[in-house]
Protein backbone atom coordinates (compact mmCIF):
# COMPACT_ATOMS: atom_id res chain seq x y z
CA UNK A 1 0.00 0.00 0.00
CA UNK A 2 2.90 2.38 0.75
CA UNK A 3 4.09 2.17 -2.87
CA UNK A 4 0.63 3.12 -4.14
CA UNK A 5 0.61 6.27 -1.99
CA UNK A 6 4.12 7.21 -3.12
CA UNK A 7 3.31 6.65 -6.80
CA UNK A 8 0.28 8.95 -6.55
CA UNK A 9 2.15 11.84 -5.01
CA UNK A 10 4.37 14.76 -5.86
CA UNK A 11 7.36 15.66 -3.72
CA UNK A 12 7.26 19.36 -2.90
CA UNK A 13 10.23 21.28 -1.53
CA UNK A 14 9.51 24.70 -0.04
CA UNK A 15 12.47 26.99 0.60
CA UNK A 16 12.91 30.12 2.71
CA UNK A 17 9.79 32.12 3.54
CA UNK A 18 7.63 29.70 1.56
CA UNK A 19 8.14 27.11 4.32
CA UNK A 20 5.65 29.16 6.36
CA UNK A 21 2.93 28.10 3.91
CA UNK A 22 3.04 24.56 5.33
CA UNK A 23 1.97 23.40 8.77
CA UNK A 24 4.83 20.89 8.63
CA UNK A 25 7.66 23.39 8.17
CA UNK A 26 11.21 22.56 9.25
CA UNK A 27 12.86 24.74 11.84
CA UNK A 28 16.38 24.40 10.40
CA UNK A 29 17.53 27.44 8.47
CA UNK A 30 18.78 26.45 5.03
CA UNK A 31 16.87 23.18 4.99
CA UNK A 32 13.72 23.02 2.85
CA UNK A 33 10.40 21.71 4.07
CA UNK A 34 9.80 18.53 2.08
CA UNK A 35 6.23 17.34 1.63
CA UNK A 36 4.55 14.52 -0.26
CA UNK A 37 1.32 15.90 -1.64
CA UNK A 38 -1.44 14.08 -3.47
CA UNK A 39 -1.31 14.55 -7.22
CA UNK A 40 -5.13 14.51 -7.38
CA UNK A 41 -6.36 17.73 -8.98
CA UNK A 42 -2.85 18.96 -9.70
CA UNK A 43 -1.88 19.30 -13.35
CA UNK A 44 0.38 22.38 -13.36
CA UNK A 45 2.74 24.09 -10.93
CA UNK A 46 0.14 26.86 -10.65
CA UNK A 47 -2.23 24.29 -9.08
CA UNK A 48 0.33 23.66 -6.32
CA UNK A 49 0.56 27.39 -5.64
CA UNK A 50 -3.24 27.56 -5.40
CA UNK A 51 -3.33 24.59 -3.02
CA UNK A 52 -0.88 26.27 -0.62
CA UNK A 53 -2.25 29.79 -1.14
CA UNK A 54 1.08 30.99 -2.52
CA UNK A 55 0.87 34.10 -4.68
CA UNK A 56 2.80 34.17 -7.94
CA UNK A 57 4.51 37.35 -6.70
CA UNK A 58 5.95 35.41 -3.73
CA UNK A 59 7.83 32.92 -5.93
CA UNK A 60 11.13 33.63 -7.61
CA UNK A 61 12.23 30.28 -9.02
CA UNK A 62 10.51 26.98 -9.72
CA UNK A 63 12.21 23.70 -10.48
CA UNK A 64 10.50 20.51 -11.63
CA UNK A 65 12.72 17.43 -11.56
CA UNK A 66 15.76 19.73 -11.27
CA UNK A 67 14.79 21.71 -14.39
CA UNK A 68 14.14 25.46 -14.23
CA UNK A 69 10.41 25.75 -14.86
CA UNK A 70 7.45 28.10 -14.87
CA UNK A 71 3.90 28.18 -13.56
CA UNK A 72 2.58 26.45 -16.68
CA UNK A 73 4.87 23.45 -16.31
CA UNK A 74 2.90 20.20 -16.06
CA UNK A 75 3.54 18.00 -13.04
CA UNK A 76 2.52 14.41 -12.40
CA UNK A 77 2.85 11.65 -9.84
CA UNK A 78 6.49 10.94 -9.06
CA UNK A 79 7.70 14.45 -9.94
CA UNK A 80 9.63 16.69 -7.56
CA UNK A 81 8.79 20.40 -7.48
CA UNK A 82 10.90 23.00 -5.65
CA UNK A 83 9.70 26.54 -4.94
CA UNK A 84 12.01 29.40 -3.97
CA UNK A 85 10.78 32.74 -2.57
CA UNK A 86 11.60 36.18 -3.98
CA UNK A 87 14.17 36.86 -1.25
CA UNK A 88 16.18 33.86 -2.49
CA UNK A 89 16.14 34.80 -6.17
CA UNK A 90 18.99 33.81 -8.44
CA UNK A 91 20.17 34.88 -11.88
CA UNK A 92 18.54 31.90 -13.63
CA UNK A 93 16.00 34.05 -15.44
CA UNK A 94 18.81 35.85 -17.25
CA UNK A 95 20.62 32.75 -18.46
CA UNK A 96 18.12 29.90 -18.72
CA UNK A 97 14.80 29.40 -20.46
CA UNK A 98 11.88 28.15 -18.39
CA UNK A 99 10.27 24.88 -19.37
CA UNK A 100 6.54 25.31 -19.95
CA UNK A 101 3.91 22.96 -21.32
CA UNK A 102 1.02 25.26 -22.19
Amino acid sequence: MEELITSMSIKLKLFGDLKKKSTKQTENIGVPTILKISSDGIEYISDILDKFKIKESEVSHIFVNNRYSGLRKKVASGDTAALFPKNMSLLYKWYFTKEEDR
